[in-house]
């Protein structure tokens, strides 16, 4: 069953605390308050933490194979990596070493990751490896849910079809900033999109929505001071927020927006439809994993178990870190599963 789980932070991956932290020496991508709880999470670390640093190491060496060549090929063959054979198992070690980092689960293990998949688009344009779908789960663990609509957006509009030239580099290129949340999500809703970006989206949209109606019930505290003092009220409602998005919103968080959460609430049930439509196994796999999880399938069809399986990968973790997601979508679409 989905269990729902704290958002990143970075912290002591013992006792919590996130003041001066030292990194493991090995992944870099764990921390710890000292030296004895890094001893004390060794043996749970180690796994991850050794394959992390032997997928980095590879990567590395597939790059200086690169540089070997003649000329710079990260600089001269910007864009077009993939149509050169030679490119590949680089990108292939780099890609083993996203998934080594994502296992570590830390925050700083999947900025790490982000930041090589992004660099990966600028290596290759045209994304033959797919590594787009993995993306915004990652943007939005990162508490970075504007970016990943942005990206979402991109991709499905002027990244969409046949009509984008992937080796002009002097085209813009992932350049969509501050997209509408709040949009109608029928570019999304397409027979053949991608699923992942489908399902990456309805969370951007739940966490608004969630935060939206929190708000306006914190408001209503409010308006009736035998409730709840207003200086109290506003002191919550700096930690309400599950997405940036909203605190950084002036006239949502001063209650001065018009913005609806039922106008969000519609377009979510457009959105979980159209999921279910092309992927009748996915809402069901996020409630109820199991198995699932950590699966790896080599190949799938559309609407696939095996499809399903890759999505959940990419997307579970962002949607058991936010708070509510997950119930809220059970409690509004599917009663008929178990949550807890």
């Amino acid at each position: 069953m989905a269990t729902q789980t704290p958002p990143l932070s970075i912290k002591c991956a013992v006792c919590g605390t996130g003041k001066d932290l030292l990194r493991c020496g090995m992944c870099k991508v764990q921390r710890y308050c000292g030296r004895d709880h890094q001893a004390e999470h060794r043996p749970a670390h180690k796994a991850a933490c050794t394959a992390v640093k032997k997928k980095r190491s590879t990567m590395e060496e597939e790059e200086q194979e690169l540089r070997r060549l003649n000329g710079d090929i990260f600089e001269e063959e910007e864009g077009r990596f993939w149509g050169i054979h030679e490119t590949r198992p680089y990108m292939r070690a780099r890609y083993a070493f996203v998934e080594a980092l994502v296992k570590v689960g830390t925050y700083d293990a999947v900025e790490v990751a982000y930041d090589n998949l992004r660099d990966m688009l600028r290596l290759c344009r045209g994304d033959n490896m797919g590594v787009r779908d993995v993306i915004p789960g990652l943007l939005l663990r990162l508490g970075r849910d504007q970016e990943c609509y942005d990206f979402i957006k991109w991709w499905n509009t002027e990244g969409n079809g046949n009509s984008f030239d992937w080796v002009d580099m002097d085209l813009p290129y992932l350049d969509v900033k501050d997209a509408d949340v709040f949009e109608s999500p029928e570019y999304l809703c397409r027979e053949f999109g991608a699923l992942a970006h489908t399902v990456a989206a309805t969370l951007v949209k739940v966490k608004v929505m969630l935060d939206l109606e929190d708000l306006a019930a914190l408001n209503d505290l409010g308006d009736d001071p035998k409730k709840l003092p207003q200086e109290l009220v506003d002191k919550i409602k700096k930690f309400t927020p599950r997405s940036p998005i909203v605190s950084k919103n002036k006239d949502i968080m001063d209650g001065k927006s018009t913005l609806s959460p039922n106008t969000l609430a519609i377009q979510i049930a457009d959105m979980y439809e159209s999921v279910e439509k092309r992927n009748k196994h996915f809402w069901q796999a996020l409630v109820n994993p199991g198995r699932h999880l950590g699966a790896r399938p080599n190949a799938y069809c559309q609407g696939s178990v095996q499809e399903m399986e890759l999505v959940l990968n990419y997307s579970y973790a962002a949607w058991a870190e936010t708070p509510g997601a997950i119930q809220w979508m059970v409690e509004e679409f599917m009663d008929e599963y178990d949550f807890e």
